[in-house]
This record gives structure tokens, C-alpha cells and sequence, in this order.
């Protein structure tokens, strides 16, 4: 049986198409496989640094505490670089970040770098590494607690609308936007917002060692730069992320040399990432605060 040499050329370039898609095949089997080694640890990356991110509102995360405790747990991480850029968020997500990162401090040095901002809750949280380093140009401080509402009784009474408000004590509730605050709410709100506040103070004196009345002059919601909070004791040095892996090196015997890699606690949506990134980008460039999407007591600062 004799074939034609068109027939002939056809079946060879249909052999090269199908070696090329299997090819591609192959690689592309070969890149999940990585990438699902990568996501699993499955290679390991034998002994290195970890590096965690805490950046935008403070919130509480449970899958951020779980990735801590398991880093605490992880032989082959030796320390934990703990980079914020964060302008704050609720008392209770800096709170929570805080006491997980003193869990981890307690197997193993943990150093925070600070971004462009680190303040409020993102300051608490730095309390809670055993050395900080910030950029002379770092916005930090803010240390204190708000509590935000309005009163918008008045525009209520001129738009025709009267709130009915029945409730079982003068208290619940409250403050609340459809009433006058009497001094009685005033004075229980006043003591919510202190108790925090005084627990923050308490964190300060005892991670940086200073005095009460010390941290009374610094804790007045005041912001610091770098400079700033080096000369006053908040943090320990300016620098970037070469002063803490020296820092480790020196002062915890962890090699500098050793690789830094991200600590991942979420999984990656490009797509949400992208989304979310306009919606906020819109909001961020309005005089819609931060701290009005966040339930409860904040600690945030917002320029």
C-alpha cells in the first residue's frame, strides 16, 4: 500500500502537534505537583526563617492564630520575622495577635519589622516581638482605645422620622445614635474604653520596661516616627529587615544565612484579592474611617 507524500507530510506534523500537547501535558502536571508540594510542604524546606505578614485592619483570624501555633511547633523554623503595615484594628484582633505571638516567642525569637505604618492595634502587636525594628520614616505609636457612634437625632426629627426605642435598662444598648448620651452612658462607656486602655498601657510597660508615668506621656493617642520612637523607647532600632536577621544572628545565635520564607495562612484568590483591592482602594481615598467597619471597641489610626 503506497501513500502520497501529502498524506506522508500530514502524518508528520500531526506527530509533532500531538508531541508538543504532550509537552505541555507534562509540564503542566509537573507545575501542579510543585505547587501542591509547595502549599503542603511536602519537599520541606529544612531549617529557615519564617516570615509572617500582618498588614491592613486587624482583625481576629482564626486561621492567622492556627498558622502561629503551627510555626511554634515547626523544628525547622528557627525564628519568626513578623512584618506589619498595619494603621490598627479592633482591641480584640490586636489583642488576640498579640498573646499568639507571645506563645510562639516563648520556643522561639520572634522580631517585628515595621512597614510605613504600624500603629495602635498594629503597635500592640509589635509589643509582642523580643526586638522592633521600624524605617525612620515609620508612622507608629497611637497607643489608645475609641469607641465611635453618632447622634443623629436631629436629622431624624427634620426628615419626619421619630425612633421608638423600648428597651429593659438605660443602659442597653447605648450608646445609641437615636438618643441624647446621658452622663450615666457617658460614664459606662468611658470605663469600657479605660479597662482596655489600661491594658494596653500594661503591655507597653512590661514588653519595653518602662515606668507608668512614662507610658501615661506616651500613651496620650499621639503618633511617632521612627526616630521618634527610638529616642522614646517604643521600639529598639531603625533599620530594615537586614537589622533583624543581624539581630538574630548576634543576639539568638540564627544564622543570617539561613532562607526567609512567607508564612501562608490563607489560600490565594487572585481574582478576590483584585476585587478587593479596588473596593478598598475607593474607600481608602474617601473620609470613610476604617475603624466604621469594625464591630466593637478599635484601637486605629486613621490621618
Amino acid at each position: 500500500m503506497t501513500f502520497s507524500a501529502d498524506y506522508l507530510l500530514d502524518r508528520i506534523r500531526l506527530k509533532r502537534r500531538l508531541r508538543i500537547w504532550q509537552g505541555i501535558g507534562i509540564l503542566a502536571v509537573c507545575g501542579a505537583l510543585l505547587a501542591l508540594g509547595a502549599r503542603f510542604d511536602m519537599f520541606g524546606h529544612g531549617d529557615h526563617i519564617a516570615r509572617l505578614w500582618v498588614e491592613g485592619v486587624i482583625r481576629d483570624d482564626i486561621d492567622r492564630d492556627h498558622m502561629i501555633n503551627e510555626l511554634a511547633k515547626d523544628d525547622q523554623v528557627k525564628a519568626v520575622i513578623v512584618r506589619i503595615n498595619s494603621p490598627g484594628g479592633s482591641v480584640v484582633g490586636g489583642e488576640a495577635l498579640y498573646r499568639s505571638l507571645r506563645k510562639l516567642g516563648e520556643k522561639k525569637p520572634v522580631v517585628a519589622v515595621m512597614g510605613e505604618v504600624a500603629a495602635s492595634a498594629g503597635y500592640m502587636t509589635a509589643l509582642a516581638a523580643d526586638h522592633i525594628v521600624a524605617r525612620e520614616g515609620t508612622i507608629t505609636g497611637s497607643i489608645g482605645v475609641l469607641m465611635q457612634s453618632a447622634n443623629i437625632k436631629g436629622l431624624m426629627e427634620k426628615i419626619g422620622v421619630k425612633p421608638v426605642v423600648i428597651k429593659s435598662s438605660p443602659l442597653k444598648a447605648a450608646p445609641n445614635p437615636m438618643e441624647d448620651m446621658t452622663p450615666e452612658v457617658r460614664k459606662a462607656t468611658e470605663s469600657v474604653i479605660l479597662d482596655m486602655f489600661s491594658m494596653f498601657q500594661s503591655m507597653v510597660m512590661e514588653r519595653r520596661g518602662l515606668s507608668k508615668d512614662e507610658v501615661v506621656k506616651l500613651s496620650d493617642g499621639r503618633i511617632f516616627t521612627g526616630r521618634q520612637a527610638e529616642k522614646a523607647k517604643l521600639i529598639d532600632e531603625t533599620g530594615s529587615e537586614a537589622a533583624a536577621l543581624a539581630w538574630l544572628e548576634s543576639q539568638r545565635d540564627v544564622s543570617s544565612s539561613l532562607d526567609v520564607i512567607d508564612a501562608l495562612y490563607k489560600e490565594e484568590d487572585l481574582w478576590a484579592g483584585a476585587k478587593n483591592a479596588i473596593i478598598y482602594s475607593f474607600f481608602d481615598k474617601t473620609l470613610i474611617s476604617k475603624g466604621l467597619s469594625l464591630d466593637g471597641l478599635i484601637s486605629v489610626w486613621q490621618p
